[in-house]
């Protein structure tokens, strides 16, 4: 069983599809699908049932991916810790941001980080948060921003908290409101994030705990869209206040919501025993340092 092979098993579930995740490793459709196959007959097991272009695990492929997700992390725990043994000058952050707030949040960070260790290269990349927590699951990256999550297999270091406003067209009839409750939304189109990204589920959760199902008119993975379709009145976005504070008050509203009250709390996540890389501490001492 080699790396290679479980790296793109390991992906074609990630990404739902062969094709996918050929892109995302750099690899042909046709190496995935031999690497696949190599496994299966290592295995004497069928991994996936194909179901035209996408791929649903078996019971055997269920069984194997949290492994093989694992066995990739430390493997590259492994390089990491052979690296700062041997004493590197040189290295590389590999760090995960959410659409949701890095540009104010983190872009000052990293030109400081830049300025201050100039020989560390840095492989950002940037999705929603359970795309990100998988990519630390395998060891792709090191360090996620996140929603906070509370699971043991987590260990993390608060970045910023903010409350969730909604946010609607200025001439909404709700946009004079000091404050809103849920259920004064509950008849409203909502205008969320894509349900890979924790505030999607924070909200739908929120709903669903004062008994409604919310109506999601609109998903999008961009921040700058959704406060468009708000502002044309499309429907009620939710955002953390700090997104909120920049938006073109002639055209879009936020209003706290209070009832629940809904709390946006970004941490910086990696794995519970992980090795973490000089570059890595490094970050995380910067995060410290700049929440003081």
């Amino acid at each position: 069983m080699e790396f290679r092979t479980l790296r793109a098993f390991v992906e074609a579930v990630r990404q739902g599809s062969f094709s996918q995740a050929a892109r995302t490793i750099f690899a042909t459709q046709s190496t995935v699908s031999k690497a696949v196959k190599q496994l299966e007959d290592e295995l004497g097991a069928p991994l996936f049932d194909r179901i035209g272009p996408r791929v649903k695990l078996t019971t055997f492929g269920e069984a194997l991916y949290p492994r093989a997700a694992r066995l990739l992390a430390e493997r590259s725990d492994l390089l990491v810790e052979l690296d700062e043994i041997r004493g590197l000058q040189r290295g590389s952050l590999r760090i995960g941001l959410p659409p949701v707030g890095s540009a104010r949040i983190f872009a000052p960070m990293l030109a400081r980080y830049r300025r201050t260790y100039p020989g560390i290269a840095i492989e950002l990349r940037e999705h929603g948060g359970d795309q990100l927590l998988d990519m630390v699951r395998t060891g792709e990256i090191e360090l996620a921003a996140t929603v906070d999550p509370s699971a043991p297999e987590w260990h993390s270091q608060e970045v910023w908290r903010d409350p969730v406003m909604a946010v609607m067209a200025r001439d909404h009839p709700l946009a004079k409101a000091g404050s809103l409750s849920l259920d004064a939304l509950r008849d409203e189109p909502f205008i969320l994030f894509s349900d890979r990204f924790v505030l999607h589920r924070m909200v739908v959760d929120a709903c669903h705990r004062h008994g409604f199902k919310p109506n999601i008119a609109v998903q999008s993975s961009e921040v700058e869209f959704i406060l468009e379709l708000a502002a044309s009145g499309i429907g009620i976005a939710f955002l953390p206040r700090l997104l909120v504070d920049q938006v073109d008050a002639e055209r879009i509203c936020g209003v706290l919501v209070t009832e629940p009250y809904i709390e946006w709390r970004l941490a910086m996540v990696w794995r519970n025993g992980a090795f973490l890389s000089h570059a890595a501490r490094a970050w995380l001492q910067m995060v410290a340092d700049q929440a003081d």
